[in-house]
């Protein structure tokens, strides 16, 4: 019969108490119950949880840090459970035992904080929308200012198009959050390739891009040099 691993020193008076989780099972030598898949080794005597005392003691799998740290927190009597790794060499942790009442106000303390970071989330995520929308009318009222002949929903449509959040667009970049006009006419240039033009055609024609520009620009200026005065 093979030896059960020796467990990790705990110092006196200090330290967790540790719990093994057999891949071998075996019985406890005080009750003779068994076979165990929990156990405590004591002196090099295996004894189950509820001869040692821990019997009352739920177990935690590993995996929720704030959990886990909240249940110890919360439970008077706890126990780090631990399993030998052969390959490794090493103990390695699989949970903690703690009161089933500690567990239990743990939970709810982690609930309160996950209902805390939704509000958080939601409140942030108002106040980017709100942000969008006042930088979007900015974007806009610019490209207007510059070109006064673009229709006022088009506009619109570039602004939001070209300052999505997290798309990498122009509007995103530092030029276009500064509203500078080169980022503003790079914008309504692009719009107007894509929109008003055969540009997108003659890509999956299979022109090659930089080609295909030069096949459009005077059609983008046109439209531009129009955009560029009021409208009657």
């Amino acid at each position: 019969m093979a030896a059960l691993a020796t467990p990790p020193p705990r110092p006196s008076g200090s330290g967790p108490l540790v719990v093994q989780a057999l891949r071998r099972r075996k019985n406890c030598a005080e009750c003779r119950s068994g076979p165990l898949t929990l156990l405590v080794l004591e002196e090099g005597v295996p004894r189950c949880l509820d001869c040692a005392d821990l019997g009352h003691l739920v177990f935690l799998p590993r995996g929720d840090t704030a959990l886990t740290r909240r249940s110890r927190e919360e439970s008077v009597l706890s126990a780090v459970v631990v399993r030998f790794n052969r390959r490794q060499g090493r103990y390695e942790r699989q949970g903690v035992l703690v009161e089933e009442a500690a567990l239990a106000r743990a939970e709810r303390r982690c609930l309160a904080d996950e209902e805390a970071r939704r509000r958080r989330r939601t409140r942030d995520a108002e106040r980017r929308a709100a942000e969008d929308v006042r930088f979007t009318d900015a974007f806009a009222a610019e490209i207007r200012r510059l070109f006064p002949g673009c229709p006022a929903g088009r506009a619109r449509a570039i602004a939001a198009h070209a300052s999505l959040r997290g798309s990498g667009r122009v509007g995103r970049s530092a030029a276009g959050r500064a509203l500078s006009e080169s980022a503003v006419v790079s914008a309504v240039v692009a719009s107007v390739r894509h929109l008003d033009t055969p540009y997108d055609q003659l890509l999956m024609s299979g022109v090659p891009r930089y080609a295909a520009r030069r096949r459009i620009a005077e059609s983008v200026e046109e439209t531009l040099r129009e955009w560029r005065h009021v409208q009657a």
